[in-house]
């Protein structure tokens, strides 16, 4: 348990602050240029920290563990951007289908995002 608890803690801060760089500075221009007007002013935090706890733990779960376990880099980022490409599909092809103004372009960037983020 204290295995997975730990994961979680180094994965959690890992991935908030590579996020955080890439929506807060590399590709904020972007996403505000494409679906700005969907855009919150101001984020949910409760709502990011549920999202970040979840997935998270499915990712240690999934594939931080198994992958630790078989001491395989590999399987880790093999692994890892399926379940990245997984999640994100899920999020940006329901808001594409179901969405005014949610765009291809925003869902095929954030699927690769989701990908190279979660390997």
């Amino acid at each position: 348990m204290t295995f997975y608890v730990l994961l979680w803690a180094i994965a959690f801060a890992l991935l908030l602050i590579i996020d955080m760089v890439w929506l807060m500075w590399l590709g904020r221009g972007f996403y505000v240029e494409e679906i700005g007007s969907l855009l919150l002013e101001q984020p949910n935090l409760i709502a990011a920290f549920a999202f970040y706890a979840l997935y998270i733990a499915g990712l240690v779960y999934l594939v931080i563990a198994p992958a630790a376990e078989a001491d395989s880099v590999m399987k880790a980022v093999i692994s890892g951007a399926v379940f990245g490409l997984v999640a994100y599909a899920t999020y940006d092809l329901t808001n594409l289908a179901v969405m005014k103004g949610f765009t291809l372009k925003i869902a095929l960037i954030d699927m690769v995002w989701g990908m190279a983020l979660s390997a």
